[in-house]
């Protein structure tokens, strides 16, 4: 084969042939790759500051620029950091609420299944001793002595449990816990949302000692009065009084979805809540509390009657009747009382009435607002209170209309009767 002779300027740049076919090597770049700078790259950007890209051993490091992940303000920086402080504590009273509401819970279960065994295990050795048939030995000496002395045990118990009424302190620290769990999600929707106020950081420290004043931990000087003079509903939240500021008196134009009907519909809400929820709670508040009262005073009264007459037992069939009844007497009133658990009964109305109050002051304390702007969104506000009620936002529009027609038929009637007499 013929072999192919090369071009006067391949032959000048090539030397050696080593294929029938040459092709010219690719020109060189007239454009070179820049060389990594020894010195830290200086960049300008984002908000006019300077931020430098060090590098190490020829290698360009990432860089997270602080001014996008955390707030330029410092005061909204160190509000956060607060709320995160409140956000611990909460967590450690949810903690100590639990555990606390738990074992005072296992309290009553166990001092009324030991109160209930003393009491039986004295009526048992009364009667054993009203049928022994000596008169003076030491077998009905013994027996009689036995059950005075676990009848006054009984007696001392039974006064103890109902000072404490552990089913009613087990019920208080369970309402303290769903509470503190309720500031709990509320304080970390103000984080979550961000740019939080010194106002947020002040009301949350304000309900978490409300909370602790409405749900103390300790039992000595702390607790609450299991038998006060009426029924009053419970409160854990800061008086309004504190909240409250001056208000003008001048009405703002914007809206924020608030009209005067849904004001007016508010309004109606609260008279229903106090005339109905409130009044129903606090009726049977007082029944409940009334006969807290008695068992409180019975239960001690008998054992204490069954301790008196089984030291005179042997002395004729009466005095043997009066231990074996009032013995059978106590231990049922002490089944009844924290078996049924009247004093956590009595303390969920206080919750319950609580609550009706909570609403009740809520809503007024938003209607007095009058810059509408610093309100919350009024269809908001109406449909979390149609919520708390357990209703639809018509039927909580229902209920007003019904009220205040009540309300203006009760006006005419009362109009009518005056005019008659």
């Amino acid at each position: 084969m013929a072999s192919l002779h090369t071009t006067p300027l391949l032959s000048s740049s090539l030397s050696k042939i080593n294929a029938s076919i040459r092709l010219p090597n690719p020109p060189p770049l007239s454009r070179s790759l820049p060389k990594l700078p020894s010195k830290p790259l200086r960049i300008d950007q984002l908000n006019g500051s300077t931020h430098t890209i060090p590098l190490e051993n020829n290698v360009v490091t990432k860089h997270i620029y602080q001014d996008l992940f955390t707030p330029t303000d410092t005061s909204s920086h160190n509000l956060t950091l607060q709320l995160y402080a409140i956000l611990e504590q909460v967590s450690d009273r949810i903690e100590m609420h639990k555990n606390i509401g738990e074992q005072r819970n296992n309290w009553n279960t166990l001092l009324l299944n030991s109160l209930n065994t003393i009491t039986l295990t004295a009526t048992a050795m009364a009667g054993v001793a009203a049928a022994t048939t000596g008169d003076t030995g030491a077998p009905l000496l013994a027996l009689k002595l036995s059950s005075t002395l676990l009848f006054s045990a009984a007696t001392g118990m039974s006064l103890i449990m109902n000072k404490i009424q552990p089913s009613q302190l087990a019920e208080e620290q369970r309402n303290a816990t769903r509470l503190f769990k309720e500031l709990h999600t509320q304080i970390q929707t103000l984080i979550t949302i961000g740019n939080p106020t010194e106002k947020d950081v002040k009301s949350s420290i304000e309900k978490v000692l409300a909370l602790d004043k409405a749900y103390p931990l300790p039992l000595l000087g702390a607790m609450l009065d299991k038998f006060p003079q009426k029924y009053e509903p419970a409160v854990w939240w800061p008086s309004s009084q504190s909240q409250r500021k001056s208000r003008t008196r001048e009405r703002k134009r914007s809206e924020n979805g608030w009209s005067e009907d849904l004001e007016k519909e508010l309004r109606e809400v609260i008279e229903v809540i106090r005339k109905k929820d409130s009044e129903d709670y606090e009726r049977l508040g007082n029944i409940a509390l009334k006969v807290s009262k008695s068992l409180a005073i019975a239960g001690p009264l008998l054992s204490g009657i069954a301790a008196v007459g089984s030291s005179f037992v042997g002395n004729g069939s009466l005095a043997a009747l009066v231990p074996l009844m009032a013995g059978s007497l106590a231990s049922a009133v002490n089944a009844f009382e924290h078996g049924g658990q009247v004093g956590m009964v009595f303390e969920m109305y206080r919750n319950c009435g609580g609550f009706f109050t909570l609403l009740e002051e809520t809503i007024r304390d938003t209607l007095e607002e009058t810059d509408t702007e610093k309100r919350e969104n009024g269809e908001v506000f109406e449909m979390k209170v149609a919520m708390k009620l357990g209703r639809s936002v018509s039927g909580l529009r229902r209920l007003a209309s019904k009220s205040a027609s009540f309300a203006m038929e009760g006006i005419v009637v009362d109009e009518f009767a005056s005019k008659l007499f």
